[in-house]
């Protein structure tokens, strides 16, 4: 209340809560160009002479570590299993922001953003599993499940400039709420054999953590040991060791001024190398896939139940939760959006780059089972992008058309 009674105190309380969300929508929206322009290079050196150099490069093994505990893997899967575990220790600090200070710290907040986050993950799904039922790529099912939130963000913000910035603010909060249920779908199904006491030793390092969290510890260096402690013993048990990155980000420790906390600290330092470096290379090492039109087969059970999921199955799953829980408890649609808005919105939902071709690299061995993942993953993504500009402009259009009847 006291803040309340002095204006220019309660106005930068306002900007110290706003500021770590407006940050991460400028990164997200923004490096989102870069991953696209990321994809596209790869695409075109993996269809070009280089191509054989490329593959050579992402074969290349590298050992890092000493004695008994090196570990020797080709870049790719380094950049997929070690690089990638600080993308999702950056995404485990931006879920406890939300759940903290942004738009999931209340049950309210949190309802329609999580129910549409699961509508959009289950359908697709559900799709995707019909079309491969008893087929030996049914394993995919996970992958048309998940939103890229820096190509979904970036096109909002690009294409769709009028909308709401509740609507905005909705979209965000749902990919989160996605990555998290996308987390949970690879710890519990794109997981080899267990080694139980290296799983163990993983889980006593992700325990303390949380133990020195607790205790407000702030000394950095003690979470990094934790950490890669917690990465090799996960790597070790046959438990995907980005796992390790997302749970020790959930351990950080916060404070109740969000600006003060450790928390903020580390995903404001992290959140551009993950925005502008390692999300971009991540492309530049997975999106580049040989395309042979003779070899192409749209009729294949991947590339229709991604299509299917990504393009069909994220908006009916968003719109639809969104729409039934607005009318079940009586509240305006997010932003006070409009049904069209919305819908565009869970177009946007079907752009699954990122997070799509990491589950399609854990759920498919074969190369070229991989490969046409991919390959559907870029279509689906580049038609949703399309179909949410598309009806984001059709809306500001029929506004603008209608203006003047109303004079």
């Amino acid at each position: 209340m006291k803040d309340s009674k002095n204006p220019i105190r309660f106005i930068h309380s306002l900007q110290a809560v706003a500021e770590p969300f407006l940050a991460f929508l400028r990164w997200e929206a923004s490096s989102g160009v870069i991953l696209l322009g990321c994809a596209i290079l790869a695409l075109i050196v993996a269809n070009s002479p280089l191509a054989g150099t490329y593959e050579h490069l992402l074969h290349l093994p590298i050992a890092i570590g000493a004695g008994e505990y090196t570990v020797t893997m080709g870049l790719l899967h380094w950049i997929n299993d070690g690089l990638m575990a600080v993308f999702f220790f950056v995404i485990g600090l931006e879920i406890k922001r939300e759940f903290l200070y942004g738009e999931l710290r209340t049950a309210s907040a949190m309802l329609l953003p999580v129910g549409a986050a699961l509508g959009g993950m289950i359908v697709p799904a559900l799709l995707y599993a019909a079309i491969n039922v008893g087929l030996p790529t049914f394993g995919g099912w996970g992958i048309p499940m998940a939103t890229d939130i820096a190509f979904a963000l970036g096109i909002m913000t690009i294409a769709a400039r009028q909308a709401p910035l509740g609507l905005v603010v909705f979209l965000t909060a749902l990919a989160i709420v996605d990555d998290l249920g996308a987390i949970v779908v690879i710890a519990l199904f794109y997981n080899s054999d267990l080694v139980f006491s290296a799983l163990l030793v993983g889980l006593l390092a992700i325990a303390a953590a949380f133990l020195f969290g607790r205790l407000r510890v702030r000394f950095v260096p003690l979470y990094i040991v934790l950490g890669l402690i917690a990465w090799y013993a996960f790597l070790q048990a046959g438990i995907h060791p980005t796992i390790a990155g997302v749970l020790l980000g959930l351990s950080i420790p916060a404070a109740a001024k969000p600006e003060a906390s450790l928390l903020h600290k580390l995903e404001h330092a992290l959140e551009p190398w993950s925005a502008y470096g390692i999300m971009p290379i991540f492309a530049l090492a997975n999106a580049g896939v040989a395309i042979s039109f003779a070899t192409f087969d749209a009729s294949s059970p991947i590339f229709l139940g991604i299509l299917a999921g990504l393009c069909l199955g994220k908006p009916l799953g968003i719109f639809g939760a969104t729409f039934l829980l607005c009318r079940a408890f009586k509240l305006p649609l997010p932003g006070s959006a409009t049904k069209s808005q919305l819908a565009a919105t869970g177009m946007l939902g079907g752009i699954g780059f990122t997070m799509s071709i990491f589950i399609a690299s854990l759920a498919f061995t074969e190369s070229a089972q991989l490969d046409l993942a991919k390959i559907s993953i870029l279509c689906a993504s580049v038609l949703s992008g399309i179909l949410g500009t598309a009806f984001f402009k059709l809306q500001s259009l029929g506004k603008t058309e209608a203006a003047p009847a109303k004079n």
